[in-house]
């Protein structure tokens, strides 16, 4: 019986394939596990294999064809036998073609198309409320899309990120760090005459300060240069969705664009009013060293910040209702940055329930479920962010809301055609680079475009020492859905590392067998962050691990690392020892 050769999809994305070039011919015998053609699919070539042996009977399409997913494209079998269906595909593979095409999603526009001319009605074409990472580039890019946009912001321009989150725990870490490099300077041969150090937080605030004025003034020149009207002051719709600034001026726009962003989270426990327990806003202008310090929350922020502040000498104890840090991350990750922690004298509490917090003047007693108080001089309060909605003004009732996030479509529009709500106020995805992505598409759209957002590469970061990143599906998100194989690679193997003392840590890989397509990748090790965006545009075009061990990896690196964690996938990582056979 004639066998069918079908177009592979090879990745989830993937919706047609095109033939490269056919290796057999018509009437030309193979042989299962032979090569028989090679397509491309989003510039990513791919061979196909033959799945029996035989004679290849038929080729339906030629070289150059484009061919959906899982459609026949040519027949092998014995010489002389009829082949079913020749002129295209059995009526069983047609049925699994309109399967699949049921579950693609094809964009209604080309982004190459030629829009037509938009006639603006009200004063801007763009109106955006929020000046953080999604609110300032969707006034750019709509700017750069020949809009006329005006954008409002009550405090400095750069949002959460830029003045009381990414970028203010990024100095604190960079101190945190060189005072790591002077503790370990006697041991790489570089005698100080003194190594005592001291940390002198309104010099460190300063510093803080000083950078995120100078990317904040960054953007305002940004803002500037493409024309945006920049209004100082609380924005918030009103019902005939015009935006009021302080209740004063209102902006007339044909789109508006809301990214109010994010605000701290706070949980409803005795002793939270006491002025010993910060937010992490307030905690990035503290003027001391506190000598004990707790912190509620075991995330990205509490994290970072418990770290800083126990290199810098205080006493830290972190409480997480999680059964683990970082519980959003891969368990690997988290397990080696609890071991990381207690090496450096950090206590970490999981499983643990806040109960109380009492404020007794010279000190703070933190009161748990099931163990012994905490007392400490001040607390970190870093249990997560909530979207702000102050900016839905009197439409509050009006919009689809999910858990107090604005709920969006793939296009960044809300319930109320017209209006978009891009980055943390939809609550899709809590990063701000996330928030820039979802900004451009957002703009796009609001200036007639029709384009999706696509989300699924992005990277996430964590940088403590050793840094953290992760993109993709953890195993334990694969393992649900696709049968796995992980490779993994010890930083302590990679050259760069070892020259570098920073021998820690791992790059770890999830592959779906099926495909050899890359699902997940987490690393635990230095410049982390970095090594991440190569693991997001793999993901993003789908390469295969077959696809990358053709890519040529500089050393010494650290990035090589990902390259080997890569082969240990397929058991050919050259600089690991060989695998012992089951």
């Amino acid at each position: 019986m004639a066998v069918e050769v079908i177009m592979p999809k090879a990745g989830s994305e993937m919706e047609e394939g095109e033939i490269v070039q056919w290796f057999k011919q018509e009437g030309d015998e193979v042989k299962e596990g032979e090569v028989l053609l090679e397509i491309v699919t989003d510039k990513v070539n791919m061979e196909v294999e033959a799945e029996a042996s035989g004679t290849l009977l038929k080729i339906l399409h030629p070289a150059g064809s484009t061919v959906p997913v899982v459609q026949t494209i040519a027949w092998i079998g014995q010489p002389g036998e009829a082949v079913p269906g020749a002129d295209g595909a059995t009526a069983a593979a047609q049925e699994v073609v309109k399967e699949v095409a049921a579950d693609v999603k094809v964009p209604e526009t080309k982004a190459e198309e030629v829009l037509p001319k938009r006639e603006r009605r009200g004063e801007y074409d763009v109106a955006v409320i929020g000046g953080g990472p999604a609110g300032y580039v969707a006034a750019i890019k709509a700017a750069q899309l020949g809009g006329k946009v005006a954008l409002v912001e009550n405090r400095e321009l750069g949002g959460t990120c830029l003045n009381r989150g990414c970028i203010p725990t990024k100095t604190f870490l960079h101190n945190a760090e060189i005072i790591n490099y002077i503790r370990s300077a006697k041991d790489r041969g570089i005698k100080l005459v003194n190594d005592a150090f001291t940390v002198d937080m309104e010099q460190t605030v300063a510093v803080k300060n000083k950078v995120s004025k100078t990317l904040s003034g960054g953007v305002a020149g940004l803002l500037k240069s493409y024309g945006v009207k920049v209004f100082n002051g609380v924005g918030s719709l009103t019902a005939d969705k015009k935006i009021v600034v302080d209740e004063k001026e209102t902006i007339d726009a044909d789109n508006v664009i809301l990214a109010g962003g994010s605000k701290v989270s706070r949980i409803n426990i005795p002793g939270m009013d006491s002025d010993k327990v910060l937010t992490s806003d307030e905690f990035l202008d503290i003027t001391e060293v506190p000598s004990r310090l707790a912190v509620i929350g075991g995330g990205v922020i509490g994290s970072e910040l418990g770290q800083a502040f126990s290199t810098f000498g205080s006493k830290v104890t972190i409480v997480e209702m999680a059964d683990r840090l970082i519980a959003n991350m891969d368990k690997d990750a988290s397990v080696a940055l609890e071991k990381q922690f207690r090496k450096q004298g950090i206590e970490v509490l999981t499983s643990t329930k806040l109960l109380e917090i009492v404020d007794k003047g010279h000190e703070v007693v933190v009161k748990v479920e099931g163990k012994e108080d905490i007392v400490v001089d001040k607390v970190l309060l870093s249990i997560g962010r909530v979207p702000d909605n102050t900016c839905l003004g009197e439409l509050a009732d009006k919009f689809e809301m999910e858990r107090g996030r604005v709920k969006v479509d793939e296009y960044m529009e809300t319930s109320i055609k017209g209006i978009y709500a891009p980055g943390d106020i939809n609550g899709v995805k809590m990063l701000a680079h996330a928030a820039f992505k979802m900004g451009e598409i957002a703009a796009e759209n609001a200036m007639g475009h029709h384009k999706k957002v696509d989300l699924k590469a992005t990277p996430a970061a964590i940088y403590t020492h050793p840094e953290i990143a992760m993109v993709g599906l953890t195993e334990d998100q694969a393992r649900e859905k696709y049968d796995v194989k992980v490779g993994r690679f010890n930083f302590a193997a990679n050259g760069r590392s070892l020259a570098s003392n920073h021998g820690e840590g791992f790059v770890k890989v999830i592959m779906d067998t099926k495909y050899r397509e890359i699902l997940g990748i987490h690393i635990v090790g230095p410049v982390a962050a970095e090594i991440i965006n190569e693991g997001s545009t793999l993901i993003q075009t789908e390469m295969t691990i077959d696809d990358v061990m053709d890519i040529i990896h500089g050393h010494p690196t650290y990035s090589e690392a990902l390259y080997e964690a890569m082969a240990d996938c397929i058991d050919m990582c050259i600089h690991a020892p060989k695998k012992k056979t089951k």
